[in-house]
C-alpha cells in the first residue's frame, strides 16, 4: 500500500538524506510503501531497480540458498539500511536474499542508481551507510555467536520475548521461521514449544505463538 510522501518524516529517520540536492532527490523517484507483517518486501527483482530504507517497523534479512532454503542473517530496524543490498549494489552482484516484514513496516524506495551514486559521492551519506554496515556486521556476528554458545531454550525464549510484549503477547510466526531465526530445525522448535505449552508458558497454533508467562521464559535466559 502506498503512503503519502512526507519528506520531514523521512529526513527525521534518515537525516543524512538532507544532503541530497533537490534535483537529485526528485530524480530518484522516492516513494513510501506500507506492508503488513509477514509480507515479502524486497528480493532479487526489486533489488535490480530500487534501494529500500526502513522508516518504521522491523524486517528480517534472509539469505536464500541455491536449494531454496532460507536462513536468517539479521534483523533490520527503523533507520537502518540493508547491508546486503548495499554491498551487492556496489559489487554489481545479484541480491541473494529477501527482506520480510516482521511487523507492519513503512519503507522508502528510491532508484538504485541514485542511491549508489549518493553513497559514492556524498560523504555524509557514505559515512552513515558504512557506519550502519559495521554495526550490522557486529550484530550478525553476535547472533551467530549466540547460536553456537547459547542453549536452544535460551535462544527460543529470547526470540519469543524480543518480538512480543506484555501489551502485545501474540507473535504471528511459523515454527519454521522461528527455527530459521535461532539456527535449529523446525521439529526441534515444535517439540520445545509443545513442552512450553504443557507447562502453561505459551499457547501456540498454526502461524502464531501467544506468550502466557513471560517470567518463566525470561528465566530461560539465565544470567
Amino acid at each position: 500500500m502506498s503512503s503519502a510522501l512526507n519528506d520531514s518524516h523521512i529526513f527525521e529517520v534518515f537525516p543524512f538524506l538532507q544532503s541530497v540536492p533537490h534535483a537529485e532527490w526528485t530524480a530518484a523517484q522516492p516513494k513510501v510503501l506500507i506492508y503488513p507483517a509477514h509480507a515479502r518486501v524486497f528480493q532479487k527483482n526489486e533489488a535490480a531497480n530500487y534501494a529500500v530504507l526502513l522508516l518504521r517497523g522491523t524486517m528480517r534479512i534472509t539469505l536464500i540458498g541455491e536449494d531454496g532454503s532460507e536462513s536468517l542473517l539479521t534483523l533490520l530496524s527503523a533507520g537502518e539500511v540493508c547491508s546486503l543490498m548495499v554491498l551487492c549494489g556496489l559489487s554489481g552482484r545479484d541480491y541473494p536474499g529477501s527482506l520480510t516484514a516482521e511487523t507492519e513496516v513503512e519503507v522508502l524506495l528510491v532508484s538504485k542508481s541514485s542511491f549508489l551514486s549518493w553513497v559514492q559521492m556524498q560523504p555524509a551519506i557514505r559515512n552513515a551507510i558504512f557506519g550502519g554496515l559495521l554495526d550490522g556486521i557486529v550484530r550478525t556476528s553476535q547472533m551467530l555467536q549466540a547460536k553456537y554458545n547459547e542453549p536452544l531454550e535460551a535462544r527460543l525464549a529470547k526470540a519469543l520475548l524480543r518480538a512480543t510484549s506484555s501489551a502485545n503477547p501474540i507473535l504471528h510466526i511459523t515454527h519454521q521461521m522461528l527455527a530459521n531465526e535461532i539456527g535449529s530445525a523446525r521439529e526441534v522448535v515444535s517439540r520445545v514449544l509443545k513442552r512450553y505449552q504443557s507447562k502453561g508458558w505459551v499457547e501456540t497454533g498454526r502461524g502464531w505463538v501467544q506468550i502466557i508467562d513471560r517470567g518463566r521464559l525470561e528465566a530461560q535466559l539465565g544470567d
